[in-house]
C-alpha cells in the first residue's frame, strides 16, 4: 500500500531512515530561531542598555574633537587702578614633537633654517624641546614640561609675516607651526619695576596636573609674586568647543561651546609714586655704596601702613626685566639671573632675606626689660664697655656716655646699657643652669612682636626667621651635633685661610660641648639683635607698625580687592589683625619718645639723615647696624611717621646688605622715601 505523507508518497515500511515527521523538523526550527532571537536581544539589551553610557561616549570621542580656549587672564593693578600688569599676544613659533623624534640631528638643522629665516637662537630653541629630567634637559623652566604629543613651543615674538612664510613653505620646514598665545605685558607706570612682588608665569608640569586635575599641558600658571599667591583668581575659567568631525578628523559642525570666563583683576595697595620712590632709593643709595667701594650686594625698602597691613611699597634689589619671561625664559637669561654674580634678582629680599636686626632690635628689649622690673625712669650707666664672663663687648667705637635715662639710651644707641639688663637677667634666670623651659621677657617679648614665624603676607616664598633662647639653642645642638662633633675632630681642612679654619674649629670643639647651653654671650648679643636673632625687613616692619599703632599686629597684604575686568564687581580683603605686642603700658611713653629723639636731636643716629626734614611731620625710629661674620654690616633703618587725617600711618624699613653704617647707608634711602610719603594721603 501507498501511503501519502507531505506530499510525498511512500510505499509501507520504506520512509527513509533518520527522517523526523515534518512537525518535528518545524518546532526544531523555531526553537532555533527562538534561540538565535534571544542571543539578538540579549546583545542588544547590553549595548543599548548596559553599555550604553560607554558607547556613546565613545562614539563622541571618535567623532568629535574638544577645543579648549583659555581664558583672559586678570590684569594687576596699583591701588588707583592703573595696570601693572595686562595681557597681549604674540606669536609664538612651535615644532611638531614627531618631527624631532624622526630627525637624526634632534631638530638642528630645522631649527638652524628657522633662525635664518626669522632669527633667534638656535641653541636656546633646541634646549627648550628638551624635556624636563631627559638627560642633557636644561633646568625648569627653561626645559618643556609639557605632554610629549603636543607642539613644542620654542620662539615667541615672532614677526608675522615672516612667521606666514614659514607656513608657506611646508616641505622646507616640515612640523613647523605658528600659534597666536595670550603674553604678559608690563606698562612700567611711572618707571615702577615691582618684579619680585608681580611674579611671572610658567608652562605646567606633571606635578602640577597631579595637584590641580582641572589644569591642561597646555596652561600657563603663576610661579612666583602675586602671579602665583593669586593664580586661581587671575587665571579664571577655560571654555571649550566640541566640534563633529568626519572620518578624515576634518570638522564639519560644532556640537557645543562654553565660554570661558576671564580672571578677576586684582587691585594692589601699591602706590605708584612711593612705590617709584622706594626703587629709586634702593638703586640710588646700592651704586653710591659702590661707587664708594663698599661691597654691597643689594637690599630692600618697604612702606606699610601701621593702621591695618597694607603694603604701600615693596622694593627688592637687584631687580629683574619681568620681560624676559614672556613667551618662556631663555636658557641664557636664565643662567644669568641665576648665576652667583647676579646676587639672586630672583628673590623678594623684602619678605625673605634674613639678617640680624641689630639695635632696631632695641624697640623690643626696652619693653622687655622694662617687664623685668627696670625702672622707666630711672638712669643707667652707658660705659664703652661691659666684661661678661671672660669676654667685653664695647659700645660701637667704644663710646661712653655715662648716666642716661631711657629715652637717651635709644638715641645715641647705647649697647651697653642693654647688655647690663640682658646679663643681668640671665643670671637671675639660673645661668648655664637654667632648663630649658625657662621664661625669657627678651625672647618671649621677640615672639610677641611676631618674629621667628610668617607673618602671614599674601606673597609666596616668605621666611620665617629666628628667634634663638634656651630651647631653641638644645634643639639646634640635638639636630647638628654630630656634624659639629665631626668637625671638631677633623676641622676644616677645606679653608684654604689658615686662621679662619682654626677658628671655625675652635668653635665646633666648643659647640659640640657645650652648644646645648645658653651663654651669658648668647643673652647680651640678642638684647641688642645679634648673635642668632634673624629677621626679615616685612617682619621688622610689622613689629614698628606694632609699635607706631598701640601693639596691634597686622597681616601685611599686598591686595586690596579683586574685581571683575569691568569692575562692575569687587570684592575687597578685610584687614586681619594677628594679635597684640607684650609690652608694660608704662614702656609705651619712654619707647616712643627714645624713638623720636633718634630722629630730631642731634645725638641721634638718624638725625644727620632728617635734619632738613619738615618739623610739622615728625618721624620716629631707629638705626642698626648688624655684624655678620666674614661680611661688612647690614644697615638698617625702621621708622614710622604721624598718624594723618585718612587714619593711614606709615611705616618705612630700609635694609642695605653690606651698606656699613646706617647713618650713611640706610638711613638716606629712607629719606628718599620719606619726601615722597609726606606728599601722600
Amino acid at each position: 500500500m501507498i501511503r501519502r505523507r507531505g506530499g510525498i508518497e511512500y510505499p509501507d515500511g520504506h520512509r527513509p531512515a533518520g527522517r523526523a515527521p515534518y512537525p518535528t523538523r518545524i518546532w526544531a526550527l523555531l526553537l532555533v530561531a527562538v534561540l538565535v532571537f534571544g542571543v539578538l536581544a540579549g546583545r542588544l539589551f547590553q549595548l543599548q542598555v548596559v553599555d550604553g553610557p560607554q558607547m556613546r561616549q565613545a562614539a563622541e570621542r571618535i567623532n568629535t574633537r574638544t577645543i579648549t580656549v583659555p581664558a583672559t587672564r586678570g590684569r594687576i593693578l596699583a591701588v588707583d587702578g592703573t595696570p601693572l600688569v595686562t595681557n597681549g599676544s604674540t606669536a609664538m613659533l612651535t615644532i611638531d614633537p614627531t618631527v624631532l623624534a624622526d630627525s637624526k640631528d634632534g631638530g638642528r638643522a630645522l631649527l638652524t633654517r628657522v633662525q635664518q629665516l626669522v632669527g633667534g637662537d638656535v641653541e636656546q630653541m633646541l634646549a627648550r624641546t628638551r624635556a624636563c629630567g631627559t638627560a642633557g634637559a636644561p633646568p625648569a623652566p627653561v626645559c618643556f614640561s609639557g605632554s610629549p604629543v603636543e607642539p613644542i613651543p620654542v620662539l615667541g615674538d615672532v614677526d608675522p609675516g615672516l612667521a606666514m612664510t614659514l607656513l608657506e613653505r611646508p616641505e622646507d620646514f616640515p612640523g613647523i607651526a605658528v600659534q597666536q598665545v595670550q603674553v604678559r605685558r608690563f606698562p612700567a607706570p611711572s618707571a615702577v619695576n615691582a618684579a619680585q612682588v608681580i611674579g611671572y608665569l610658567g608652562r605646567t608640569n606633571s606635578d602640577d596636573l597631579q595637584r590641580n586635575p582641572s589644569l591642561t599641558a597646555a596652561d600657563v600658571i603663576g610661579r612666583s609674586g602675586l602671579e602665583l599667591s593669586q593664580d586661581k583668581a587671575l587665571r579664571g575659567t577655560a571654555g571649550e568647543t566640541v566640534l563633529a568631525v568626519d572620518a578624515r578628523g576634518l570638522p564639519v559642525s560644532t556640537v557645543s561651546t562654553r565660554p570661558p570666563t576671564s580672571g578677576r583683576d586684582v587691585v594692589t595697595h601699591l602706590d605708584l609714586p612711593v612705590q617709584r620712590a622706594a626703587e629709586s632709593a634702593l638703586s640710588d643709595t646700592i651704586a653710591r655704596l659702590r661707587a664708594a667701594k663698599r661691597p654691597t650686594t643689594g637690599g630692600a625698602a618697604l612702606v606699610l601702613d601701621a593702621s591695618s597691613g597694607a603694603v604701600v611699597a615693596m622694593a627688592s634689589n637687584p631687580s629683574y626685566d619681568p620681560l624676559v619671561w614672556t613667551g618662556g625664559i631663555s636658557s641664557a637669561d636664565y643662567a644669568r639671573l641665576t648665576a652667583p654674580s647676579a646676587n639672586n634678582p630672583l628673590m623678594n629680599r623684602a619678605i625673605a632675606q634674613l639678617q640680624p636686626p641689630a639695635s632696631t632690635f632695641k624697640a623690643v628689649s626696652l619693653p622687655a626689660a622694662i617687664a623685668t622690673g627696670i625702672d622707666p625712669k630711672g638712669h643707667y650707666q652707658c660705659s664703652s664697655s661691659v666684661t661678661v664672663g671672660s669676654r667685653v663687648f664695647k659700645n660701637y667705637e667704644s663710646a661712653a656716655f655715662g648716666s642716661i635715662d631711657l629715652p637717651t639710651a635709644l638715641e645715641v644707641s647705647c649697647d651697653t646699657v642693654f647688655y647690663r639688663w640682658a646679663y643681668a637677667r640671665w643670671i637671675a634666670e639660673g645661668g648655664i643652669k637654667a632648663d630649658a623651659s625657662t621664661p625669657n621677657p627678651f625672647t618671649d617679648t621677640a615672639v610677641s612682636f611676631g618674629f621667628g614665624k610668617p607673618t602671614g603676607i599674601d606673597l609666596p616664598g616668605e621666611a620665617a626667621g629666628n628667634v634663638p633662647g634656651r630651647q631653641w639653642k638644645v634643639n639646634q645642638w640635638n639636630a647638628m651635633k654630630a656634624t659639629t662633633c665631626r668637625r671638631a675632630t677633623t676641622g676644616y681642612p677645606e679653608v684654604k685661610d689658615k686662621a679662619q679654619a682654626d677658628y671655625f674649629k675652635q668653635l665646633a670643639v666648643e659647640n659640640c660641648r657645650y652648644g646645648y647651653q645658653w651663654q651669658a654671650g648668647d643673652a647680651v648679643n640678642l638684647s641688642i639683635g645679634q648673635g642668632d636673632m634673624l629677621v626679615s625687613p616685612l617682619q621688622l616692619a610689622v613689629a614698628y607698625a606694632a609699635v607706631a599703632n598701640g601693639g596691634t599686629l597686622w597681616q601685611p597684604q599686598v591686595v586690596a580687592a579683586t574685581r571683575t575686568a569691568d569692575g562692575s564687581s569687587r570684592t575687597a580683603v578685610t584687614p586681619h589683625r594677628t594679635g597684640t605686642v607684650s609690652m608694660p603700658a608704662e614702656a609705651r611713653p619712654v619707647l616712643l619718645d627714645g624713638l623720636r629723639r633718634v630722629v630730631t636731636e642731634p645725638a641721634g643716629t638718624a638725625h644727620a639723615g632728617f635734619a632738613t626734614f619738615p618739623a610739622d611731620y615728625p618721624v620716629s625710629g631707629k638705626t642698626g647696624t648688624g655684624e655678620v661674620y666674614g661680611k661688612d654690616a647690614t644697615a638698617w633703618f625702621a621708622s614710622y611717621g604721624p598718624k594723618l587725617p585718612s587714619g593711614k600711618q606709615y611705616v618705612v624699613v630700609v635694609m642695605i646688605e653690606q651698606g656699613g653704617l646706617a647713618a650713611s647707608a640706610a638711613v638716606p634711602a629712607a629719606r628718599q622715601i620719606w619726601d615722597v610719603l609726606r606728599t601722600r594721603p
